[in-house]
């Protein structure tokens, strides 16, 4: 690149970042009912965590077209990592990777929203509370939502457990995804666990800070706030074929069903898992 175009580069993106900043003090954006904030997500968040996908993790992403381009869908993801970056990661590649560069509404847990500064963000790039309700109401606008049914139980499980998937609470997913006709997207996250080795959980903090646990993992709380670095692994993020709910949306309300689909989502992710975790021999390759 000459340097007039450098110069003209760097214009652009002072005018750009002047625009953004008269339009934030104005008050001239859009909010949805939910909080949701695309400029400030696309704007400010996902620049910051596009460097840890592409350079830090240098993650790969493998049958994105089975992503819907339109229309609402339930993605439905393992969790793990000990800090949930794998919901963050994933709401970059839905972006970044689909032709259509579709926001990804992530569910979160009460705790989530009770976190003072975490809660607003949350809100601001989409992330609402994890109930019935919220999930149909997005299904129906049309919306991608993210889910992850093993909650605490996936994001808190020791290093000895790694990519074995934890029981997926009560399948309320699939009753919203049933009673909105959506279809649910699997999808397998390798990488995230070895971000923050969870060796132990020191109970008696996690009660004092109200937390579901507190993590002692290789670096922390050792190193203190540099302890907070993730390693950087090799992460491959698979998107699975769509599974059709039509042929169920009238017995959402039945147990069984209910339960025998989450179960079906569940053993497919776990086998998507194994699958790469043998295209990923090592776990910090490049």
């Amino acid at each position: 690149m000459t340097v007039p175009e450098l110069a003209d580069e760097f214009d652009n993106r002072v005018a750009s970042g002047l625009a953004f900043l008269r339009r934030r003090l104005s008050g001239q954006y859009r909010v949805d009912e939910f909080g949701f904030d695309p400029e400030l997500t696309e704007q400010v968040f996902q620049p910051v965590l596009r460097l840890l996908y592409r350079d830090w993790f240098r993650t790969e992403v493998l049958d994105v077209k089975n992503l819907p381009a339109e229309g609402g869908a339930l993605v439905v993801g393992n969790h793990s990592g000990t800090i949930a970056l794998d919901a963050l990661m994933l709401t970059v590649a839905c972006h970044d990777e689909h032709p259509a560069h579709r926001h990804l509404r992530l569910l979160g847990a009460d705790f989530v929203f009770k976190l003072p500064f975490v809660s607003e963000l949350a809100r601001k790039s989409g992330a609402t509370l994890a109930c019935n309700p919220d999930v149909e109401r997005l299904l129906e606008a049309d919306e991608l939502v993210g889910v992850f049914p093993e909650g605490f139980k996936g994001v808190g499980k020791k290093f000895t457990d790694r990519y074995k998937l934890q029981r997926f609470g009560r399948g309320g997913f699939v009753s919203a995804a049933l009673r909105t006709r959506r279809p649910i997207v699997p999808v397998a996250i390798v990488g995230a666990e070895e971000i923050y080795p969870l060796l132990g959980d020191i109970k008696p903090l996690a009660r004092l800070i109200g937390a579901p646990y507190f993590p002692v993992t290789p670096t922390f709380p050792w190193l203190g706030p540099l302890g907070l670095v993730p390693l950087p692994s090799k992460w491959l993020i698979r998107f699975g074929e769509p599974i059709d709910t039509e042929p169920y949306a009238d017995r959402a309300d039945d147990p069984a069903v209910v339960f025998n689909l989450a179960d079906h989502v569940r053993e497919t992710i776990q086998g998507m898992l194994n699958e790469l975790l043998e295209l990923r021999p090592d776990a910090f390759g490049p």
